[in-house]
């Protein structure tokens, strides 16, 4: 059974960091293209980064470029995203996922993820 566990959210003042983890497990994600998501109150889930889980480009939305960095463990089956710089927008709810990397479906559309994390929640204080 293909499971994807988030950790490392929770409450942060702006200007601060946090790192969140997705640890994978249940089959061979070498195939795999992962990506990190998330989903503010009221608003619909975005693609926040992602990356080939055998390497190549990553790619971030505007919004976190240059503040986010997404990163990967092969030893540990763990994908990471360091959050600095934090804003107030950042506040929502950040999910992990993976999705096929040669199904021909684009990496930013949240329907084309075969498997979910159960998010976990960040929360910028200002």
């Amino acid at each position: 059974q293909v499971q994807l566990v988030e950790s490392g959210g929770g409450l942060v003042q702006v200007g601060g960091s946090l790192r969140l983890s997705c640890a994978a497990s249940g089959r061979t994600f070498n195939t795999y293209f992962m990506g990190w998501f998330r989903q503010a109150p009221g608003k619909e889930r975005e693609f926040v980064a992602g990356v080939r889980w055998s390497g190549g480009s990553t790619y971030y939305a505007d919004s976190v470029k240059g503040r986010f960095t997404f990163s990967r463990d092969y030893a540990k089956n763990t994908v990471y995203l360091q959050m600095n710089s934090l804003q107030p927008e950042d506040t929502a709810v950040y999910y992990c996922a993976a999705k096929r990397a040669h199904d021909g479906s684009s990496w930013l559309r949240e329907t084309a993820y075969d498997y979910w994390g159960q998010g976990t929640q960040v929360t910028v204080s200002s």
